[in-house]
């Protein structure tokens, strides 16, 4: 068995019970337990791609019941889709339109949308009027492994009438929309009895009157397919082994923007995936004849283009050069691909950047690159999958999948082209920030509004418990690292850290800190020297791990420091404290002096009077009432007399790193508070 059938009647009953009282949410939250089933098999979607639908009968406000068309909505992944997910489609209007000879791409959206049973819902499926025109109550579409692997044979059809007799009803390539919807339902009006439909070049249909029975034809299908090809073991998304040439990311990370992007456009961010199999797949022979062939699928043509960056000389790697060229040869390939297919269209298209969306990096992995991690992951996932497709096809006639125009057709659809330049991108997309001291209350504040921003975020700190309830306030899609920061080893760790999750960094927030207080004559050797390791060194290993990636990326970067107060206007039992800020503050002025020509800014922050770990209720309560006063009044002790908080700190480190020719800089955050102004 290739991929397992993991229904369950007590468990489709729990969803139908929870869904509420009306038969069609019954229904429906059936549908949503099997399309969750089919979501988390790798092997049976694209990155959480596919559709599904039901059909079910509803009241509307005039009390006339009506046939509803329950369809995937756009940004709705299968593994974890929600009803909302499944936006309802007034079903008989949209049936209506089965008579015309064409429908416009515009126009098959503005008639979707315009049946919409809830004008909030998402957009429905490209694919809806194939859900619609089909008359069976659910509908299962699917990209699994085996079948595109057989959709892009040349000999699919002859094969698949080998497995599955005249049960499976085969459909020729058509782009996806009205017109693949109308010639999948003359197909299939032919013969009303199959059980399926293979799309060459896109993927798998099944249906059936029951969740259950349409679900059940995608596993048996899709095992079926599996079987007659041979194929023994299922994609295993995402894994990751050790690797030397990992310094090579930052690498590519840099040089694509340079090349591809514009002088002030954030780098991609990079998805590594290196499992044994796939460093196994990367030595095959016929690879580099592969490379150019296409894609798979429609799906993967937009989110990963239609060829690789494929680097098939590990010596490369060391060689910035021979890199920039390999990626300098990709966007020259790229720009005559698109000159050739866009003089051939009805109407004018705009080139999308020329940057590589994958690649085939010999002895280190497959690569998705994307606007953010996200985006990297998707690319990734569908790399990952389209590598075992081209190479499975191979071994039975060989991969022949869509053709330069299709694949371009795709790529540059009318809707996708309508989105270029509409909204402006979150002002830290693309942007790696490591924080540390990340599951305190300023380094939290601090990673969330970078989050809020469109910065994916590697938190740091050395309480696992903590690191992870901060990291759950967080995106999906944020990682983090445990470990002592005194350890001098750990800067190194976090950094590869960084370029293991992500390809690189842009932002250093190096944050942790704590106070040690009592009278200097005194304090131990050995506290002093602890609190020189946490609130001075571990800031200068880290400051300095950083900085040889921001080189190695060669796009500038910025490092942040939280310094204190007590930098510059030393309190009584704090010396243990203020001696390594001190020192701090000046490490900061340093780096900007030798890191300016590289373009790397480097700025502190000076806070006072924070609520966090270093200031504590007890500690705030026996200062104020050292100075007889409430504790209120304590903390809102400044010119603005109100209470500075962490937030405020956060908001500092985002206004310091959005300043692009501000370096060697300390901000004050403090109120007013003139005791630590610097002067």
């Amino acid at each position: 068995m290739f991929v397992k059938n993991n229904y369950k009647l007590i468990d489709a009953k729990k969803w139908r019970q929870k869904s509420g009282p009306l038969f069609a949410d019954k229904d429906l939250g059936e549908r949503v337990y099997t399309s969750r089933l089919i979501g988390l098999i790798p092997d049976l979607i694209m990155h959480g791609g596919g559709n599904t639908s039901v059909k079910v009968n509803r009241k509307n406000l005039l009390g006339d019941r009506e046939e509803i068309l329950h369809v995937k909505g756009s940004g709705w992944n299968l593994d974890t889709i929600e009803a909302p997910g499944l936006p309802g489609v007034r079903l008989d209007p949209l049936r209506e339109f089965r008579s015309l000879k064409k429908m416009s791409d515009e126009d098959m959206v503005n008639v979707q949308r315009n049946n919409l049973i809830d004008s909030s819902s998402p957009n429905p499926s490209v694919e809806t009027l194939l859900h619609a025109f089909l008359p069976h109550k659910y509908i299962d579409h699917t990209h699994s492994t085996p079948f595109l692997i057989l959709a892009n044979l040349p000999s699919a059809e002859k094969i698949c009438h080998k497995i599955f007799g005249n049960s499976m009803a085969i459909v020729p390539y058509i782009m996806p929309g009205f017109l693949l919807a109308k010639k999948a339902i003359e197909i299939y009006e032919k013969n009303p009895s199959v059980t399926g439909m293979l799309l060459l070049n896109h993927g798998h249909f099944t249906f059936g009157e029951t969740a259950k029975q349409s679900y059940d034809r995608v596993i048996e299908q899709t095992n079926k397919v599996a079987k007659f090809l041979n194929l023994k073991k299922g994609l295993d998304l995402g894994k990751r082994l050790s690797v030397k040439n990992l310094h090579m990311l930052p690498k590519i990370r840099g040089l694509v923007a340079d090349i591809a992007y514009k002088d002030n456009d954030p780098m991609p961010i990079i998805d590594l995936r290196n499992s044994k199999e796939i460093i196994n797949l990367l030595k095959d022979k016929n690879l580099t004849k592969l490379e150019r062939r296409g894609m798979a699928s429609p799906d993967h043509v937009i989110r990963t283009k239609g060829a690789p960056l494929n680097i098939t000389n590990a010596a490369d790697y060391n060689n910035k050069t021979a890199l920039k060229n390999h990626i300098k040869d990709f966007s020259k390939r790229y720009t005559k691909y698109f000159d050739r297919q866009a003089r051939k269209s009805n109407e004018k298209k705009t080139i999308l950047t020329t940057d590589p969306k994958h690649g085939w990096l010999r002895d280190v992995g497959i690569i998705g690159l994307g606007k953010n991690a996200k985006e990297a992951s998707a690319a990734a996932d569908l790399a990952e999958q389209n590598l075992h497709v081209r190479i499975s096809s191979e071994k039975y006639g060989g991969f022949f999948p869509l053709k330069e125009k299709d694949m371009f057709d795709c790529e540059y659809w009318s809707l996708e082209q309508a989105k270029l330049g509409k909204g402006s991108p979150p002002t830290f997309q693309g942007k790696v920030v490591i924080v540390t001291g990340g599951a305190g209350t300023i380094g939290l504040e601090t990673a969330k509004a970078f989050s809020q921003l469109g910065a994916n975020i590697l938190l740091v700190d050395n309480n696992k418990k903590l690191l992870d309830l901060a990291l759950s306030k967080l995106t999906v899609w944020d990682k983090s690292v445990c470990c002592d920061i005194t350890d001098r080893s750990s800067a190194k760790k976090v950094m590869e850290a960084a370029i293991w999750n992500f390809g690189g960094l842009d932002i250093l927030v190096s944050n942790a800190g704590n106070a040690s207080s009592g009278e200097l004559i005194q304090l131990s050797n050995k506290k002093l020297r602890e609190s020189f390791e946490l609130n001075f060194f571990a800031h200068q290993s880290f400051a300095i791990e950083a900085a040889k990636i921001l080189e190695i990326q060669g796009r500038g970067g910025q490092i942040l420091f939280n310094i204190s107060k007590q930098a510059i206007n030393p309190g009584k039992g704090m010396g243990a404290y203020g001696m390594p800020k001190s020192t701090t503050m000046f490490l900061m002025r340093q780096l900007a002096l030798e890191l300016g020509n590289l373009g790397i800014r480097v700025n502190g922050i000076n806070a006072d009077r924070i609520r966090s770990g270093l200031l504590t209720s007890d500690f705030i309560k026996k200062r104020a009432k050292a100075r007889f006063i409430s504790e209120e009044q304590y903390m809102s002790g400044n010119l603005l007399e109100k209470e500075v908080e962490a937030r405020h700190v956060a908001e500092g480190f985002i206004a310091l790193a959005k300043l692009d020719r501000t370096t060697g800089h300390v901000l004050t955050v403090d109120g007013g508070n003139t005791a630590a102004e610097l002067r």
